[in-house]
C-alpha cells in the first residue's frame, strides 16, 4: 500500500510559497464558525457515540451515495440493510475510483485529520481502517462533541423547522459548552402547498406550536411571527429557504385569503398560485427577519427528487438531485427591491447552484448594498455540486471580479456529517493559493500583513461581525 504523505502534506493545494505563507501564518489556526450545516443538534448536546465509521461518516452522505450506484454497487450496500462493515467495505472499494472528484480527496482528508490514517483508502485496507476508525470513535476525544473540538469549531447553526421545538438548543446552553449551537429558521414547509393534505397536516402541526388556531392567511402569518419570536429568544438568527428561484409579483396579483380558503378546502392551488403563495409569504417573512435584525439565506437552483422510482423507494434527500437551469435574475430583483423600497431589507446571502448564473448573483448584490453594513449582502460560498475546488475558484472569482471578496464571510459545510470539517480548511487552503499565485504572478503587492488580513478576515473575522453570534 503506498502512503500517501506525498499526497496530502502540510502543503496541499499550495502551490507558491506566498500562498504557504498565507495559510500557515493567517488562517490554519482560526476557528470555525459553520453557520449552516444540517447537523443534528440532539447528537450534539447528547455528546453521540458512533458505533463504527459507517454510522458517523456513510449514513446519509448522498455524495458517496451517489458514487457507488455509479460504480454499479447494488443498493443493498448504500442505503439497504448490509451490514455497516459490508456498507464500509463497498465504500472504499469505491474510493480509487473517485480519483479527480472531490470525494478523493475529501475522504482522505477527513481520514488524516480525524484518525490520523495515512494510507490511501480501498478494498485491500478496508478491513484495518474500519476497525481502527470504529475503535477511535470510542474514545470520548471521537464522541459528537470532541469532533467538534478537534476542527476547533466555535459555532454551529442547525437548520431548523418553524415547528422544533428547540430543546436541544436549550439544552445546550445549560451546558455551558464553549461550543455555541445555535438553530437556524427554516419555513419552506410553511408555503409547500403542493400537496394539500400534508400541507393540512403542517399547518396542523404549526397551530398546536404557535398557540394560534389556523383557519385563515392571516393565522398563518401570526403563528409564524410567533415562532421567529420563539427562536429568536433561543438564539436564532438566521433564516434559510430552499428555493428552485424566487419569484415576483405584484403585491395582490391573488387574494392571499382566497388561496388560503381553496387549501383550507382540500383544493389544489394551480402552478402560478403556488407560486403566488410563497412569494406572499416569505414577504411577510422577509420584513419580519429585517425587524429582528437577523441574516436571511436563499438557496437557489437546486432541481430536487429527479428519479421518481426512486424517490417512491428511498424517499427525498438521497441522491436524485440535480443543478437546475432557472431563470434567476428579474424576479430575484423584483423582490429584493421590493423589500429594499420601505428599507426592509435584512442582510440576505445568495447561494448559487448553477455556474451559468455566478455572475447574475455576484452583480445583484452589489445593487442593494446600501453603506449601512459591511457586505450587508453577500454571494453565498459554493455550494452542493459547487463546494470542490474549480467550483470554489469560480465563486471566489467571480466574487473578486463583480464584487469585493474582502468582504465575504466565508466558508459553511452544508453538511449531515461530523465528519466533514475538513471542508473548512479545503476552503481555506484554496483561497490562500488563488492570492499566493496572484501575488506569484505580479498581481497583488507582496504585502503579505495586509493579504493575510483579507484572508483572516474572509476565513473567521468577517463572520463573526455579520452574524454578531
Amino acid at each position: 500500500m503506498r502512503n500517501r504523505l506525498h499526497f496530502i502534506t502540510d502543503d496541499f493545494l499550495l502551490q507558491s510559497d506566498f500562498a504557504r505563507e498565507l495559510y500557515h501564518n493567517y488562517a490554519k489556526k482560526l476557528p470555525v464558525l459553520d453557520y449552516h450545516c444540517h447537523l443534528s443538534p440532539e447528537a450534539i448536546v447528547e455528546n453521540r457515540k458512533y458505533r463504527n465509521c459507517t454510522e458517523v461518516w456513510l449514513y446519509g452522505d448522498h455524495y458517496k451515495w451517489r458514487a457507488m450506484r455509479t460504480l454499479g454497487i447494488n443498493e443493498e450496500y448504500i442505503t439497504g440493510s448490509a451490514t455497516d462493515q459490508a456498507k464500509f467495505t463497498q465504500w472504499s472499494t469505491t474510493v480509487p475510483y473517485t480519483v479527480r472528484n472531490p470525494l478523493y480527496q475529501w475522504t482522505h482528508l477527513e481520514l488524516q485529520r480525524y484518525f490520523g490514517i495515512e494510507e490511501l483508502l480501498s478494498e485491500d485496507n478496508a478491513e484495518e481502517v474500519y476497525r481502527k476508525t470504529s475503535d477511535m470513535l470510542q474514545q470520548e476525544s471521537h464522541h459528537t462533541q470532541g469532533l467538534l473540538q478537534q476542527m476547533n469549531v466555535e459555532v454551529v447553526c442547525t437548520t431548523d423547522d418553524p415547528t422544533d421545538s428547540l430543546a436541544s438548543h436549550k439544552k445546550a446552553v445549560q451546558q455551558k459548552s464553549s461550543l455555541q449551537l445555535l438553530p437556524t429558521f427554516r419555513p419552506d414547509k410553511a408555503y409547500a402547498t403542493q400537496n394539500v393534505r400534508l400541507y393540512q397536516k403542517y399547518l396542523e402541526r404549526l397551530g398546536d406550536v404557535s398557540g394560534v388556531q389556523i383557519s385563515s392567511y392571516a393565522d398563518l402569518i401570526i403563528s409564524l411571527e410567533r415562532r421567529i419570536d420563539y427562536f429568536h429568544t433561543h438564539g436564532g438568527r438566521l433564516s434559510d429557504h430552499g428555493l428552485e428561484q424566487l419569484s415576483y409579483f405584484d403585491m395582490g396579483t391573488y387574494d392571499i385569503e382566497h388561496l388560503f380558503a381553496k387549501i383550507h378546502q382540500g383544493q389544489t392551488l394551480s402552478p402560478e398560485e403556488q407560486k403566488y403563495y410563497t412569494f406572499e409569504t416569505l414577504v411577510h417573512l422577509c420584513k419580519s427577519y429585517q425587524k429582528h435584525g437577523w441574516v436571511q439565506q436563499f438557496h437557489l437552483g437546486a432541481l430536487r427528487n429527479t428519479n421518481e422510482r426512486m424517490l417512491q423507494k428511498l424517499g427525498p434527500d438521497t441522491g436524485f438531485d440535480s443543478i437546475g437551469d432557472f431563470s434567476q435574475a428579474r424576479a430575484l430583483s423584483g423582490f429584493l427591491n421590493l423589500l429594499d423600497h420601505d428599507d426592509q431589507l435584512a442582510k440576505t446571502i445568495l447561494y448559487n447552484l448553477n455556474p451559468s448564473d455566478n455572475e447574475v448573483l455576484a452583480t445583484m448584490i452589489g445593487n442593494y448594498n446600501d453603506g449601512s453594513i459591511k457586505g450587508k449582502m453577500q454571494f453565498g460560498s459554493a455550494w452542493w455540486f459547487l463546494d470542490q475546488k474549480d467550483g470554489m475558484e469560480k465563486q471566489l472569482n467571480t466574487l473578486s471580479n463583480m464584487g469585493m471578496l474582502s468582504c465575504f464571510v466565508g466558508m459553511l459545510t452544508d453538511s449531515r456529517s461530523f465528519l466533514s470539517f475538513p471542508r473548512h480548511e479545503y476552503f481555506r487552503r484554496i483561497l490562500c493559493n488563488l492570492i499566493g499565485t496572484d501575488i506569484e504572478n505580479g498581481e497583488l503587492p507582496t504585502d503579505i500583513d495586509w493579504l493575510g488580513k483579507v484572508v483572516s478576515d474572509i476565513c473567521y473575522y468577517n463572520a463573526k461581525t455579520y452574524f454578531d453570534f
